[in-house]
């Protein structure tokens, strides 16, 4: 299969001049010899036409107002280009000098005026020698010899020029990267041969499902990135949901049998959050692992996670031993009740608001894990009242990060810090038995170290610790004051009437129910005695 993603069929050739005739006739002269031709009137609009689409040929005047062609030149030949451009010079300057500027510039030709069509085209014939050299050359360097798409580093050549464009013009900007699900268990069944025909259909797939502007590469082994120009992320995760069904109904034949694959993706777009062109793929592939983690055969888009600064990762020989014989199980926090799908959005807002929780797994029936809600989902729901008597599974998301929990605590740790997300959960026989998240592994890698002896608390922490670690009568206080303050606001409120007193009402009565809750919550440390406990209990 060729994917020749920069070769055109016909040779390119953008004219640059400010005379009006002379564009007439040369265009003339190469279109009936069979080049595309693109004109512009002076240097700056012929940059402009580089980057919209990089021609095979550039013929320049010399002498233009502006940006003449000798600047021109020297800006082409700074620009990264996905190809080599054959530049020629028509000028009446004929010195050695002259010459020798425009050679150390970048010129490959000249030609002298006036203009013969005879010599013009005979010209561009030679550089199209130099012209079809160098792009079998380049074909070979930059594709990937197995599917035929680009390389990482083209890729990433091209990833560069879109980020300039898409940040210059604020235009949209969205990369993909999928993963073939359990592409080592077909190379190990049916063989390399095998795995080798999948991915070159793989990459026709994607190659065919792809316009002209978008970049497609072999992003390694059976992983494929795909650059979106002028895409956003719904448009991408929409193309990327289609390509994911269209894999799906794939038949591969092999001389065994023919063979079905899936692919888990992950979309990501350019935001003003993002410093660097690199930090886009880094998102995708954020959004990819979520994907493979939460069933696999699906999309993810970064969009859909919460963002927050990612870690870096410290893979130490000491942090290895910290975790080593160490499982999700031996470090989760017990679920003690989760929603099941056929509950109301009002019983699962209520089980919410007694849990102090923001989100929970979702089960059905039988107890298997189905589902995630969040708070996020219920607030996007409550707009309407009939919303109130709606399932649970309506709202739901469906792709559930989980782990099982016979899982070393290391892989989760690097997950947690690889991605955007605060929590995983875990299960045993796909049923929900505990949750992990940052505060979590914080809290345990806290008291491992200090028990291990890696960390002594100063004499201060250990006084707060013995004393009263959660500032609970400090707390206890300025929440007492709150609550009196809110009750104070609400009586004045109703005494100075309305029309419509409803709305004070519940939103100061929910104001006051959560101050209520955080006085029942530090209620149960307020007494030294059990404070001295809990706080060994946590130790």
């Amino acid at each position: 299969m060729v994917t020749d993603q920069q070769q055109p069929s016909i040779s390119e050739v953008l004219i640059v001049d400010d005379d009006p005739a002379m564009l007439r006739l040369l265009s003339m002269w190469l279109q009936r010899a069979g080049y595309a031709v693109r004109i512009a009137t002076d240097g700056q609009m012929a940059i402009s036409e580089i980057e919209k689409k990089c021609p095979d040929f550039v013929i320049t005047d010399w002498e233009m107002p502006g940006m003449d062609g000798i600047q021109l030149c020297h800006t082409i030949r700074d620009m990264n280009l996905m190809q080599y451009v054959y530049i020629i010079f028509i000028t009446v300057r004929a010195t050695q000098a002259e010459s020798v500027e425009a050679l150390e510039t970048g010129a490959d030709d000249f030609l002298a005026k006036p203009v013969r069509q005879n010599e013009l085209l005979a010209r561009m014939h030679a550089g199209s020698r130099v012209v079809e050299l160098e792009r079998s050359l380049s074909l070979l360097a930059r594709t990937d010899s197995l599917t035929g798409l680009m390389t990482q580093r083209t890729f990433f050549e091209t990833l560069d020029r879109e980020w300039e464009r898409a940040k210059r013009h604020d235009r949209s900007l969205s990369c993909v990267i999928l993963d073939l699900d359990f592409f080592k268990r077909i190379n190990d069944t049916y063989g390399h041969p095998a795995g080798d025909s999948v991915l070159k259909t793989v990459a026709k797939l994607l190659f065919e499902s792809c316009r002209s502007t978008d970049a497609v590469c072999r992003y390694g082994g059976e992983e494929f990135c795909v650059l979106l120009p002028d895409t956003t992320e719904q448009s991408a995760a929409t193309w990327a949901r289609r390509v994911c069904e269209e894999l799906r109904d794939l038949r591969i034949p092999t001389p065994k049998r023919d063979l079905r694959v899936t692919a888990s993706f992950g979309v990501a777009e350019l935001t003003e959050g993002i410093p660097i062109a690199e930090q886009l793929v880094d998102r995708a592939d954020q959004a990819l692992l979520c994907a493979k983690q939460s069933g696999r055969d699906r999309v993810v888009c970064f969009g859909e996670l919460e963002a927050e600064t990612v870690v870096d990762l410290d893979d130490s020989d000491q942090s290895a031993k910290l975790c080593e014989g160490i499982l999700a199980r031996h470090v989760m926090t017990p679920i003690v009740a989760c929603l099941r799908e056929d509950e109301t959005i009002g019983q699962a807002a209520e089980f919410f608001l007694r849990s102090r929780i923001n989100s929970t797994p979702v089960v059905s029936a039988e107890g298997e894990l189905v589902g995630m809600l969040s708070e996020m989902d219920l607030m996007a729901a409550m707009v309407s009242l009939d919303c109130w008597n709606r399932p649970v599974s309506e709202v739901q998301k469906p792709n559930v990060i989980w782990y099982e929990e016979d899982t070393p605590i290391k892989t989760i740790y690097e997950f947690l810090c690889r991605v955007s997300i605060r929590r995983v959960v875990i299960a045993k026989n796909n049923t929900p038995t505990g949750t992990i998240s940052r505060a979590t592994l914080l809290r345990w890698f806290r008291n491992l170290v200090i028990s291990k002896g890696h960390w002594e608390m100063d004499d201060e922490v250990k006084q707060t610790a013995e004393g009263d670690p959660h500032r609970s009568k400090q707390r206890l206080a300025m929440t007492s004051r709150a609550l009196g303050e809110l009750a104070l606001d609400l009586a004045g409120q109703l005494e100075s009437g309305g029309d419509d007193m409803v709305p004070f009402v519940v939103g100061g009565a929910s104001r006051m129910q959560e101050l209520v809750y955080d006085l029942l919550a530090y209620s149960r440390y307020a007494n030294e005695g059990n404070v001295s406990g809990e706080c060994s209990a946590m130790l």
